[in-house]
């Protein structure tokens, strides 16, 4: 059944189930150009209101997955990998997949750009020079099949569909959509060719879903229809009340990710999240057999320096300098303003409006406002002070980096309305909040 664009919009609009070849055929016209970005922003928004069953999400995501080429693998271990729905200082990919590699795994991982008030994986990656983010599907089987790992975009051979739509639905106010948020992530996982995938729901003021209950109903979304369509799937529901990591921004966070994977910073609640992570995939992947033997050997990889060998060299065969690891200060863009963000009087951190702190790293220019937008990746925030922290005039909320004085302003008066301080101490909230397997 085919039906016009049009067509298809009012039948969602007004709350009917779409046939499963209607999908198809919408989805096609994406990918050939026949849907327009209004017609597919008006599909995207009708989803947003009305959602889609369950088999209307297998549908989706089917097509989206078929809209280009599907990957296949012959190696000698288990192709994994991981995704997180989103959040702020989530930089745990590029940690994640050098350490799953350096423990037997193949993580062909692809990455997206920025989501709404979320840094994009593949944003970040852009901020290393040389760093080929899209690369050609050859290029990207060689390097997963020699190095272990290859963290890329998507390149214009898989999901291109999904592509399109996950670039209007950044700048539509549809982003949300527990359907739409399946289908895409799914779908570039399928077209991967993957044997088992780990997600990382998050929940809270800095997640999609900010509460548990949406959290879960996405995960077992996700889980259900990754099964379903064959790919053994599992995940775990984490806290986003935060940001993972105390830093937000595109080269800051690479320049984390590196610290954290040479040992000069392991913060708790980055590393736990990335160990838990890590173990589900080396389990699934039949590399340990428990999750306390997979966490020994993820330690044994950070400690023994095999991680961080790995990341280098990942990097090196996409394009970017040899000598990342090493000195990534001589090869990743710095801001010319760089100031502390003090609060107005000293006490802890009781809490965090997390979205802000997306949003003020966008306002400074390391996100989009719309699909076509260029990216500042040297812009951000640093030592961001967690819950809990004691901050004042000699212990700052973040360190914002600006390209200037009035964005630096601009940044400074939205992470001062992002937190909130009180004079108790704050009870530890625990970073998993549950699985879904």
């Amino acid at each position: 059944m085919t039906l016009l664009p049009q067509e298809l919009i009012r039948l969602k609009r007004d709350g009917h189930a779409l046939p499963p070849e209607a999908i198809e055929g919408f989805i096609a016209g994406l990918t050939a150009g026949r849907v327009t970005e209004g017609q597919a922003a008006a599909f995207a928004m009708a989803v947003f209101f009305r959602g889609l069953s369950l088999p209307e999400r297998v549908a989706l995501t089917r097509a989206m997955m078929r809209s280009g080429t599907v990957l296949t693998w012959d190696l000698p271990g288990p192709v994994v990998d991981k995704h997180s729905t989103g959040g702020v200082g989530d930089t745990v990919s590029l940690a994640l997949a050098p350490m799953v590699a350096a423990c037997g795994g193949y993580v062909p991982m692809i990455a997206g750009r920025g989501l709404g008030h979320t840094g994009g994986t593949l944003d970040k990656l852009d901020s290393i020079p040389g760093y080929v983010s899209q690369p050609e599907v050859d290029l990207f089987r060689r390097v997963t099949r020699e190095v272990g790992c290859a963290v890329i975009g998507q390149t214009p051979d898989l999901a291109p569909a999904d592509r399109r739509l996950y670039a209007i639905r950044d700048v539509t106010g549809t982003v949300e959509s527990l359907d739409l948020i399946t289908a895409s992530i799914l779908a570039k996982k399928l077209a991967a060719g993957l044997q088992g995938l780990v997600m990382d729901v998050k929940a809270g003021s800095g997640a999609f879903m900010a509460r548990p209950e949406d959290a879960y109903g996405l995960a077992e979304s996700l889980v259900t229809v990754a099964n379903g369509a064959g790919l053994p799937t599992r995940a775990l529901l984490t806290d986003m009340d935060q940001p993972l990591a105390s830093v937000a921004g595109n080269a800051a966070e690479v320049a984390y990710a590196i610290a954290y994977l040479t040992g000069r910073r392991r913060e708790p609640r980055f590393h736990a999240v990335t160990l838990a992570l890590g173990a589900e995939m080396l389990v699934l992947g039949g590399l340990s057999p428990d999750t306390t033997a997979a966490t020994a050997r993820l330690e044994d990889a950070l400690a023994s320096g095999r991680a961080a060998e790995t990341f280098s060299r990942m990097v090196a065969a996409l394009g970017g300098p040899a000598d990342l690891v090493a000195q990534p200060e001589r090869h990743l863009p710095g801001a010319p303003v760089i100031r502390p963000i003090v609060p107005p009087q000293a006490g802890r951190v009781a809490a965090i409006a997390t979205r802000a702190i997306g949003v003020a790293v966008i306002g400074l220019g390391g996100g989009r406002t719309r699909p076509e937008d260029g990216i500042d990746h040297a812009v951000g925030l640093t030592d961001l002070a967690p819950v809990g922290a004691e901050v004042g005039p000699d212990r700052p909320l973040a360190v914002v980096h600006a390209r200037s004085e009035a964005a630096a302003a601009r940044a400074e008066a939205e992470v001062l309305a992002a937190y909130r301080l009180g004079a108790e101490a704050v009870p530890e909230r625990d970073v998993i909040l549950g699985r879904v397997a």
